[in-house]
């Protein structure tokens, strides 16, 4: 279906706050950005208001839904950037995979993949248009609606994560299935994040045409890896991503957009992340600030890194958590975030609160 000539790409309303992007490309801003991974999500009554009896990818699949829960953390809270709702396990689905998303389990792979063999199963090629224009055209309507008031991001699970759900069959807290693929079968498993990063780099691509002016690259799974197998089969490929995904943009003739790496518990691996290519590195909590600064230097801008739970604290205590998380990261060159992703049961209150002490103690004074 074609898009309204006024809701074509060409034809973006101008962004009024930039705060987020400069501070992603380590230029000086008056403030210090700020966003939360999840912050369209089920601690929200109005997410779950509009999600009552909808079946999650169905949601994911409606342009005008996805649009509308994108916006609601904005109407809210003074965010400096909204990120597209939807999920990382679209591109398993593009692959011809059948997931249910069940109350209480999460995802469900009723048919994972278990040898080598099934890989035949998944499609060969993937036409990313014609299988994730969903994705794009919700990007396009979103970046309208949002009438210019902040940058859009984009995003996609990276390749081993999405490798290890498409093998457990569903969430784990060993990955030892798919870990098992790696040490019995690692040409299989390079095979396997091979053809994930063919898709990834399309669909990427695809969601910066759409109109996304900032991508986030989730290897969530990074920490089920020991570093040797990280650099074997994570590493490699979000370099890969990154680069092809610039270069296709150039050639596309369209904007290059700063690119976020967050691979969770994967600290040890901070120098290489850093040097990977992304404009920015995002942190979990189970790393010092001052600490990520040292060993990445001037090279990147640092987002996170909050502990989710502190939001749990007293909105006193969550002030003073933003402030010390702040000294310790400096003014320039963060993007302030939580480590991981709000959960359901957060106070959007506590949220607010931790929103609002970004901004007042990183505003920088007027000369």
């Amino acid at each position: 279906m074609e898009q309204p000539e006024h809701l074509l790409p060409e034809c973006f309303p101008p962004l009024h706050n930039d705060t987020f992007l400069r501070a992603a490309r380590g230029e000086e801003c008056n403030h210090v950005p700020v966003w939360c991974m999840r912050q369209a999500g089920r601690y929200l009554p109005e997410f779950r208001e509009t999600r009552a009896g909808q079946d999650f990818f169905a949601s994911c699949r409606s342009p005008e839904i996805c649009c509308e829960l994108t916006l609601q953390p904005l109407r809210r809270f003074p965010l400096d950037a909204a990120i597209i709702f939807s999920d990382i396990l679209v591109i398993p689905q593009a692959l011809g995979m059948e997931i249910r998303m069940e109350p209480g389990r999460g995802p469900v792979f009723p048919e994972p993949l278990q040898t080598p063999q099934d890989l035949h199963k998944l499609r060969s090629s993937v036409d990313v248009s014609e299988e994730l224009g969903y994705v794009f055209r919700a990007i396009t309507l979103t970046r309208h609606k949002i009438e210019g008031k902040v940058p859009l991001i984009g995003f996609t699970g990276a390749p081993w994560t999405l490798m290890t759900y498409m093998i457990e069959g569903g969430g784990s807290n060993t990955m030892s299935k798919a870990k098992r693929w790696l040490y019995q079968h690692p040409s299989a498993s390079h095979q396997l994040l091979k053809q994930l990063t063919d898709v990834i780099v399309e669909y990427l691509v695809g969601q910066v045409a759409a109109g996304a002016q900032a991508l986030q690259v989730f290897e969530s799974h990074a920490g089920c890896l020991g570093p040797q197998q990280f650099s074997d089969f994570s590493l490699p490929y979000l370099r890969d991503i990154s680069r092809r995904v610039k270069h296709k943009l150039k050639a596309e003739g369209l904007d290059q957009v700063p690119m976020i790496v967050f691979a969770k518990d994967a600290h040890y691996a901070l120098e290489d992340l850093s040097q990977s290519g992304y404009e920015v590195v995002g942190l979990d909590w189970t790393i010092r600030p001052q600490e990520a600064r040292e060993r990445t230097g001037k090279r990147v801008t640092l987002q996170g890194n909050m502990d989710p739970c502190a939001l749990y604290a007293s909105k006193e205590d969550i002030e003073k958590t933003v402030k010390k998380m702040i000294e310790g990261f400096g003014q320039r060159g963060y993007i302030a975030n939580l480590g991981h992703g709000l959960y359901p049961d957060m106070d959007p209150d506590h949220v607010g609160a931790f929103i609002s002490a970004v901004h007042k103690y990183s505003q920088q004074k007027e000369n």
